[in-house]
């Protein structure tokens, strides 16, 4: 006779992202929870309101905002803010540019900047602890982080300094002034993300679905026609139906053209694909094989 069960795949997903959630908030003084308003970001403010539940939050969330977001986005970081009842602190790269600590680049975009931005955050609150919604699916850097992501004093990473994680044991012993970047979901693909968004209803920016919206292609990706991009010589914004697969910068962050309008249509959408998100939509990880593991190792997140 079976006594036991069997956890289904998506539920043991979520079993081990709220122990490492509750792991966290239990070893370390000063915990945030990066929160973009983006996909994977809305998925772990989820997991996290379910850890805790029905206590409040115990940490805050942290927006590095580069001052090129979609106000899609910014509008539902705000309400999501509100209806949670989760405090909110907003690190503006504007700010940093304004002091002088960064430098805007020729091509417009700031996404490289956020790292100045996010390090100066964490060294004022003293954080500790950084819940961040990478995957190890979404890009080749990213495939070599541990849960537990140990950063020196300076923010940088590296990887062969990285911690042994047998059993799923996380070490998050650090010295003053070091801090643990945390990934609970790091394990998760992008489908396993939106079958968890279709089954726990977790709400999204509209942008994540099918709509009209005036483009621009450019460098084989479709950008959004907005105050942050604009056509150059040779281009010409045209109307497409068009969805995104991941937000972050608008200068950086394309679209693809899709008539999904609910997450069961981008599930399908995303089974039949065979490139990931971040691959197919970011241009700022296309500046060379190992741009992303080069900002990483700066205190990119």
């Amino acid at each position: 006779m079976q006594t036991g069960y069997e956890l289904t795949h998506l539920a043991a997903l979520e079993a081990e992202a709220v122990h490492i959630l509750r792991e966290v908030a239990a070893t370390f003084e000063r915990p945030v929870l990066l929160f973009s308003g983006g996909k994977d970001s809305a998925v772990l403010l989820h997991l996290a309101r379910r850890a805790f539940w029905p206590a409040p939050l115990p940490f805050p969330l942290l927006h590095v905002d580069t001052g090129h977001n979609f106000d899609e986005v910014l509008a539902f970081r705000d309400r999501t803010a509100d209806r949670t009842g989760a405090r909110l602190l907003v690190a503006k790269v504007q700010d940093d540019i304004d002091a002088g600590r960064a430098v805007e680049r020729p091509s417009g975009t700031r996404n490289p900047l956020q790292t100045t931005t996010l390090l100066r955050a964490i060294g004022e609150h003293r954080f500790d602890a950084v819940f961040g919604g990478a995957r190890r699916d979404e890009e080749k850097a990213r495939a070599k982080e541990r849960v537990f992501s140990f950063r020196n004093r300076f923010g940088e990473w590296e990887p062969r300094a990285q911690r042994p994680e047998v059993w799923n044991l996380y070490n998050g012993r650090h010295q003053p002034g070091e801090h643990i970047r945390v990934f609970p979901l790091s394990n998760w693909t992008e489908l396993d993300v939106w079958e968890y968004i279709d089954q726990a209803a977790v709400e999204l920016p509209s942008l994540y679905y099918a709509h009209r919206r005036r483009v621009i292609e450019r460098d084989g990706m479709l950008l959004s026609a907005t105050r942050f991009v604009t056509e150059a010589p040779g281009e010409r914004a045209f109307e497409a139906t068009v969805r995104f697969r991941t937000v972050g910068d608008a200068t950086c962050t394309g679209c693809v053209e899709s008539t999904a309008a609910t997450p069961a249509q981008v599930i399908a959408e995303i089974a039949a694909t065979r490139l990931t998100e971040r691959g197919a939509t970011r241009a700022d990880d296309r500046i060379s094989e190992t741009g992303m593991e080069d900002r990483k190792r700066e205190g990119y997140f």
